[in-house]
């Protein structure tokens, strides 16, 4: 209820399911509006919890019909949109469990997943994941439905249409806290392991009561009715996932979008509040600047000028009438970025940090205050957030109620408290491993001032796990060059001879094969990685052609701050992204004798398929054809090597 100094997350933690957030609010307010959807004209409509209860109630009912039990496993492949929404309730109401995998999931990941958590039922999108899925039913023999979301919900409502709604009820009822809601397969670019984290209704429940309650001295500045959120984030993520059940905890009017849809869609929804991550602001910023570039340095002055007013507002502790003159002397300006995002954003939930103090600082001075939040799977996606009155620049703020934060010697960030996951699914020993001395040992780099607001630097990385071989000995780490232009080609760090450094006493009595096998194998570990194909025979040193996974693809792209509107292929061609690869193939040539070490490559977004006839039925390359449609890539890298000398 905006307007009430009562925040409703000290309701929502009275709540035994997450389905009682929905059927709660309908009981109570069944006419308060909970949903935007794109309307068939073009427009939004808007949707109140009673309808969307009505929805979700028939479709808990076809999936008691299908045989649904509680304690199933409910496979959700499906991209940002209000179904997912309807489907996500509808298992969590009937006492089952949520398995959501992103839509642009590659179907060897989404074969991972099925065969992992052994699903009674799945609703999918798209023919490919469809057909895919499908096709394992005879492994698995506990996935009874396979269902097309385009078209399928109709079907799962058709088959419980002739049974009464005491059936949901009695499901939802006996749901406890500690039951498992959400098994959750985060896209990693740390591991290729993908291990599923267990959470149940509780911890879910309760990171979202203590996101409204941070977030809730800002939002209750609103009138009833008037906040309305535009959230940027994929629901199969946990950032996503925690904010929609944050938003319906809040009373908050939820609109979703795909992402790098957003942009499109802002200035009709007109949010009061934006949820998304860094990426989204700093395009916001980078592009309007550009814009001013391009019409004239005195543009461009002229927006840094209004920029650095805006920065020295927020810094200012006291907004004395005189910063109040400075700043409104560039409102002109600064209103075109306001306007940007519909020009009544009341607040802007960083999801995930990465903000930098100064954006942080420019959002929140030009009257679009920035509160960064941060957390990961294994909390429940939160456990520090800043709030409005009560933050700290570029930080992504302090520990939630109910949180312990500690930072270690080596600055890895350990929490304990509420809201973390139960377990990896099936996987005792890393559950086990994922703790020290009760602590959860996050693998997050971050600083803690002494006022206990939370700085995040890295993430730390595990060590590779390298087979001993014959004959090699450890080398010193080398830092890698900086690559001056976004190309798709690079060489590895070269030594002082000007050769590529590898292993000295490489036994070259070893088949070359088996060693570029070996090599192929060492970059196809790294979770990036897809295939690999290295290149030596007839030409003057080995190169290769490098491809990636799609999914971790994207995922870089968000967890590094790159621009919703990256196409795959620019950002596979992102300098720090070719400066992770150059590393990646620099320490791989350490395992190689030196007439096999890589010296230039080239990385291609788009993975070899058998459809395009480059990889055969089997999943081995099909050499020949990939030498013949990449050529002229092939060749260029000879030439570039070349032309560097």
């Amino acid at each position: 209820m905006a307007g009430s100094s009562v925040s409703p997350g000290v309701r929502g933690r009275e709540l035994s399911g997450l389905g009682e957030l929905v059927y709660g609010l309908a009981r109570e307010a069944p006419d308060v509006e909970a949903f935007t959807v794109p309307g068939e004209g073009g427009g939004w409509q808007r949707r109140t919890v009673g309808e969307f209860a009505t929805e979700v109630t028939a479709l808990a009912k076809g999936m008691v019909a299908a045989g649904v039990s509680e304690g199933d496993r409910v496979l959700l492949v499906a991209g940002v949109r209000h179904d997912w929404a309807r489907v996500a309730f509808a298992v969590w109401s009937v006492g089952a469990v949520l398995v959501p995998v992103s839509a642009s999931a590659s179907v060897e990941r989404v074969a991972h997943v099925v065969r992992q958590t052994r699903p009674a039922a799945a609703v999918v999108e798209g023919e490919r994941v469809w057909h895919a899925v499908s096709g394992l039913q005879r492994e698995v023999s506990d996935l009874g439905r396979v269902w097309r979301l385009e078209g399928g919900a109709g079907e799962i409502v058709r088959l419980g249409a002739y049974m009464d709604t005491s059936a949901v009820r009695f499901r939802r009822d006996a749901i406890a806290a500690e039951d498992t809601a959400v098994v959750l397969y985060p896209m990693s670019t740390v591991s290729r392991r993908m291990r599923g984290v267990v959470l149940s209704h509780g911890a879910l429940r309760d990171a979202a009561a203590d996101v409204v309650d941070r977030m809730w001295p800002r939002l209750s500045e609103l009138k009833p009715g008037q906040a309305s959120a535009l959230v940027d984030l994929p629901l199969s993520e946990i950032s996503g996932l925690a904010s929609l059940l944050a938003c319906v905890m809040g009373r908050v009017r939820l609109g979703l979008a795909a992402p790098g849809s957003l942009p499109g869609l802002v200035a009709s929804f007109a949010p009061t509040v934006l949820v998304g991550p860094a990426g989204l602001l700093e395009g916001v910023y980078e592009g309007e600047r550009d814009r001013a570039r391009l019409m004239g340095w005195d543009s461009l002055g002229t927006f840094n000028a209004a920029a650095d007013a805006a920065v020295q507002f927020d810094r200012a502790p006291k907004k004395s009438p005189w910063r109040r003159l400075s700043r409104s002397m560039y409102d002109w300006s600064l209103g075109r970025v306001r306007e940007v995002f519909g020009g009544r954003v009341h607040l802007a939930v960083c999801w995930g940090g990465g903000l930098s103090e100064r954006l942080d600082r420019f959002f929140s001075g030009i009257g679009m205050p920035v509160v960064q939040v941060f957390g990961m799977p294994e909390t429940a996606g939160v456990f520090v957030a800043n709030a409005v009155g009560d933050r700290s620049a570029g930080s992504v703020g302090r520990a939630l109620e109910g949180r312990e934060v500690w930072v270690s010697r080596e600055g890895e960030v350990h929490v304990r408290g509420g809201g973390l996951f139960s377990e990896y699914w099936g996987d005792g020993e890393a559950t086990r491993g994922a703790f020290r001395e009760g602590w959860l040992a996050t693998g997050v780099l971050a600083d803690m001032d002494e006022d206990g607001f939370v700085r995040v630097r890295g993430r730390l990385r595990p060590q590779a796990a390298v087979a001993e071989v014959p004959g090699r000995f450890a080398v010193p780490e080398r830092a890698v060059e900086p690559v001056t232009e976004p190309v798709p080609r690079v060489e590895p760090a070269p030594d002082a001879a000007g050769a590529p450094v590898v292993a000295e006493g490489a036994a070259e009595s070893v088949d070359d094969a088996v060693l570029v096998a070996e090599f192929e194998g060492r970059l196809r570990a790294h979770p990036l990685v897809s295939q690999v194909l290295v290149i030596s025979e007839g030409r003057p040193f080995a190169s290769a052609l490098i491809t990636l996974v799609r999914d971790q693809l994207e995922y870089w792209r968000l967890v590094n701050g790159r621009p919703l509107s990256m196409a795959p292929e620019e950002i596979a061609g992102d300098r720090d992204l070719l400066r992770e690869v150059q590393g990646l193939v620099y320490e791989a040539n350490r395992s190689v004798p030196r007439r096999l070490a890589v010296r230039s490559f080239h990385v291609l977004a788009e993975e070899f398929t058998v459809q395009s006839g480059l990889v055969a039925p089997s999943g081995e390359l099909r050499r020949d054809a990939v030498l013949r449609a990449f050529s002229e890539e092939i060749d260029g890298l000879y030439r570039v090597v070349r032309d560097r000398g």
